[in-house]
């Protein structure tokens, strides 16, 4: 995918393109008959392959097609079954049985958003790596705080970088702990299409049962009832997306303070240039980040309000709305999380300028410990950066934390392939 009004929109790569959504959804459709055929509701002659089926042209057929029945789902089932009549007519017959649109839209969606928010960790847990060495290269460095824009009093660049580095911490807690729900409830939630399919066989609940758990597993998302109206798993996916991206912008305002060269504090790798101006190196990363914060807050409001407007136990329009909403927020965030990765891992720290700020603004960043010292009487301390070094220690011991989790976490995969 390529947007040249979303300069870098191509670090996403095929996430959440046309042809992931249309391969996710072919996935689905695959391992719903195969747990038809394996629970023994459906024959063996029923299981076969699908993606043989999926032709260049389709892509461009389904979008024509898809307005008719208003989602992807049913124009695709009645291609493929179109396409199975004549050599596997077993396939034909059981394709799509017991489920519904939704299921394959929603199940097909979680398995996209899967992907993404794979890439979302990877770029957390290297920016974490890179602001915890950020952190303690320079957890003494002295510097000017700024509040409300105006110097305030002395702290450390270490310091600074925690403030950012917890951010991306929370952003990684709230994505680590995301649930990625299928949803198979058939028509209205109920699985009685299932139900009803497995009425021959003894316990037909019990054979459900164990069919959706095949389903399940085969696509590698978490069991769950039917949500078809209940849309928490899109809200909290939207919610963690968007800490991360306040994470990142939180980052990028820094830097675009800082690297103002009347500042110089801070400044990008690689500036971009201008078109006109040859002297400029222009914080391009920092902007683009920035970009992201400032529009995916929005993105999430349209699926928190979809949520809300949801009714019956199918919405007409808010579910619909959630499809193309999710993968604009998804892509941004990758894109965004990638570029932040960039930018941390190029950022040059100008300790003299900081130092130098910081003894120009001398009298006027000590006078809150001036006027403390005489209350108390006492001469004023060497130092006035507080606890600083201790919240500094505080914020790696947790990224620490972070960064071995996930070594072990890798470790483990490792092994069980």
């Amino acid at each position: 995918m390529a947007d040249l009004l979303w300069p870098g929109d191509e670090r996403a790569g095929d996430l959440f393109s046309d042809g992931a959504l249309l391969k996710a959804m072919v996935d689905v459709e695959r391992a719903w008959l195969a747990a038809l055929v394996s629970a023994g509701v459906a024959p063996s002659s029923a299981d076969a392959h699908l993606d043989s089926l999926v032709t260049s042209d389709l892509l461009e057929r389904l979008a024509r097609e898809a307005e008719s029945g208003g989602n992807p789902a049913m124009a695709l089932v009645s291609w493929l079954r179109g396409a199975l009549e004549d050599t596997c007519p077993e396939t034909a017959r059981w394709l799509h049985r017991g489920l519904t649109s939704q299921d394959v839209v929603d199940s097909a969606l979680m398995l996209c958003a899967r992907d993404a928010t794979t890439q979302l960790r990877a770029a957390l847990v290297d920016q974490i790596d890179c602001l915890a060495r950020l952190v303690e290269t320079h957890s003494a460095t002295p510097m000017v705080a700024r509040t409300l824009t105006q110097h305030a009093v002395p702290t450390t660049f270490g310091l600074k970088a925690a403030g950012w580095l917890t951010g991306v911490l929370d952003a990684y807690d709230d994505v680590a702990a995301l649930v990625l729900p299928v949803q198979a409830g058939g028509a209205a939630g109920t699985m009685a299409g299932a139900v009803e399919l497995a009425s021959a066989l003894p316990e037909p609940l019990e054979v459900v049962h164990r069919m959706t758990q095949d389903f399940t597993a085969r696509l590698g998302l978490a069991p769950s009832i039917p949500w078809p109206t209940s849309r928490a798993a899109i809200t909290r996916l939207a919610d963690a997306t968007v800490r991360c991206t306040d994470a990142w912008g939180r980052i990028a305002n820094d830097v675009l303070t800082l690297s103002r060269p009347e500042i110089g504090e801070l400044s990008e790798g690689t500036g971009g240039g201008s078109s006109t101006m040859p002297h400029k190196a222009n914080p391009v990363l920092s902007t683009l980040v920035r970009r992201a914060a400032l529009t995916t807050p929005q993105l999430a409001a349209t699926l928190h309000l979809a949520a809300a407007e949801a009714a019956d136990e199918r919405s007409a329009g808010p579910w619909h709305a959630e499809w193309a909403t999710l993968r604009t927020l998804l892509r941004r965030a990758v894109v965004a999380g990638d570029q932040t990765r960039e930018l941390l891992s190029g950022l040059r720290v100008h300790t003299d300028r900081m130092l130098h700020t910081l003894a120009a603004a001398r009298e006027d960043v000590h006078a809150e410990q001036r006027s403390l010292a005489d209350l108390t009487g006492s001469a004023p301390r060497r130092s006035y950066v507080g606890a600083s070094a201790m919240f500094v220690e505080a914020t790696l011991a947790r990224a620490t934390g972070v960064l071995a989790g996930t070594v072990s976490a890798t470790a483990r995969a490792e092994e069980s392939r």
